[in-house]
């Protein structure tokens, strides 16, 4: 079924950071809380023991931040790229692992002590290691099985991966997601960034089927498709001419000049799928006044039959970096990098990375 998506912000509770819509299909408004804080930092202090070294890591002592979000129960469960700091070497030289924290009102949130998901003596270490596993995305079966896709970093090759659990706490790891297509064609090429396409069910986001299968937005600096009957096994969108075909691209001129690439789980509406994407400027061809490689937040609609076909995008960012903490960090040039998505008790919950080194959320609540 498809829903009408209508929001409004509660002014007693949000700050003034709301933009109003740009388009009649599209989410939102988003709203920043009042005195707008990170819902999630960094802790060196918390350690565990490395399966694969046999040493103490202070896994999330560099930075917390690209969180993925599910309900469980009766909580908000929000699950991060943590990264341990290894020295001084740059973005992407450090080791991640994926933490997990709760929340009952979407905006306070206890963390586990452990990371939930990281690579290990298995037959995905040589995907996953050193660099780690990062960047996750989730959703949920309608017979509640959740899916996790993410990135595994060996510092070689990022490979978009996919894995499956019952409980948020034990995981199957499937590994990449293309590896089973035409012979692995795509196994080596850079793959990252896979939002599954979802729909809400009875109050409760589920994994869509559309024409029998479910579809997946993947990708930096385009955004591609690709579809699957099992959410493990996934089939890439190609031109007759066998080669990947882009759905959405960057635009000389706005602000997604840079690139574009897929953010939380799209949701399809009565007006079609809406994807929530992050951007990036480039200010030569791009936005002047956004400054290069600021990553911010756009929306696209897609046809709901026809899940490749575009129907209408933003010309204008939905979120940017305005606050302090969006940023400075340890990306300097900011981020409002979009992940998680999920409607709890009423309202629509975004969460979204910060300059590479925090977890920021922003609120919707539906009419």
């Amino acid at each position: 079924m498809k829903y009408a998506f209508l929001f409004s912000c509660c002014l007693a509770s949000c700050s003034l950071f709301a933009q109003s819509l740009e388009k009649s299909w599209m989410l939102g408004p988003f709203v920043r809380p009042a005195d707008a804080q990170p819902v999630l930092q960094k802790d060196e202090t918390s350690v565990f023991t490395d399966p694969i070294t046999q040493t103490t890591a202070h896994w999330e002592s560099m930075a917390t931040f690209n969180p993925a979000a599910i309900v469980k129960n009766d909580s908000i469960v929000v699950l991060y790229r943590a990264e341990e700091k290894l020295g001084e070497k740059e973005i992407g030289g450090h080791r991640s692992r994926i933490g997990m924290a709760a929340s009952s009102d979407g905006f306070q949130f206890s963390k586990r002590s452990s990371p939930v998901y990281y690579p290990n003596e298995d037959g995905q270490k040589q995907n996953e290691w050193p660099g780690g596993t990062e960047d996750p995305r989730i959703v949920q079966t309608e017979d509640g099985l959740y899916v996790l896709t993410y990135t595994q970093w060996n510092r070689e090759v990022p490979k978009l991966a996919v894995a499956t659990s019952k409980d948020l706490i034990h995981w199957e790891k499937h590994g990449p997601v293309f590896q089973d297509h035409r012979n692995g064609l795509y196994l080596d090429l850079e793959t990252k960034s896979g939002a599954i396409v979802t729909e809400l069910k009875n109050g409760k986001l589920v994994a869509a089927k559309i024409q029998g299968k479910y579809w997946m937005y993947y990708g930096v600096p385009h955004i591609w498709l690709a579809s699957s009957t099992d959410l493990i096994h996934w089939e890439p969108l190609e031109t007759h001419e066998d080669k990947l075909a882009p759905v959405l691209s960057p635009r000389p001129g706005y602000f997604d000049s840079w690139l574009v690439e897929a953010g939380p789980p799209p949701i399809v509406t009565d007006k079609g799928i809406v994807v929530l994407y992050n951007a990036g400027n480039s200010q030569n061809v791009g936005v002047k006044d956004l400054g290069n490689r600021v990553y911010t937040g756009g929306q696209a609609l897609f046809d709901a039959n026809e899940p490749w076909k575009m129907l209408d995008r933003t010309d204008e960012p939905f979120i940017k970096p305005e606050l302090p903490f969006e940023k400075s960090g340890q990306y300097v040039d900011g981020t409002t990098f979009l992940e998680g998505f999920v409607f709890y008790k009423g309202t629509w919950f975004l969460y979204y990375g910060t300059a590479d080194s925090m977890v920021g959320v922003v609120s919707a609540k539906m009419e």
